[in-house]
């Protein structure tokens, strides 16, 4: 299963390693779900998860980083014919369309279309996580 997580749900999972977006970094970490990424995604996670006010410690950060290199797909991805609400989530959908990924999980649902976008079904990581056990 093909995913693009957006950088809040690993900030959340480091915060919190017990709530829902915990299991889906767990998931991409086990391999179950790969994320799909670009240059500015990987980015991204960089700059913010190693933000000074977080405290993460380093190697985790730099674990994550590297599975997600390893077992991840790196995409190139297309700009989207009309952009968002916040133009710096938009690369996120891009990578998601682009790359054709299964769902893009975020914590900011409202910066985007809601449901379902060209095949991608957008979800929280609440819901992401039912959608993953209703599956199994």
């Amino acid at each position: 299963m093909k995913a693009v997580i957006d950088t809040n749900v690993f900030v959340s999972a480091f915060l919190s390693p017990f709530g829902r977006p915990a299991g889906v970094l767990r998931l991409v970490l086990s391999g179950r779900v790969q994320a799909l990424y670009d240059v500015r995604i990987l980015s991204e996670y960089r700059d913010v998860l190693f933000r000074p006010k977080f405290h993460f410690k380093k190697e985790n950060i730099d674990f994550l980083l590297a599975q997600i290199q390893l077992e991840g797909q790196f995409t190139v991805a297309e700009p989207l014919p009309e952009p968002l609400k916040d133009p710096s989530e938009e690369m996120f959908l891009e990578v998601a369309v682009s790359g054709g990924a299964d769902f893009l999980v975020t914590g900011n649902l409202k910066h985007f279309p809601p449901r379902k976008y060209r095949g991608v079904h957008l979800l929280d990581p609440a819901a992401f996580m039912a959608q993953l056990q209703k599956q199994a």
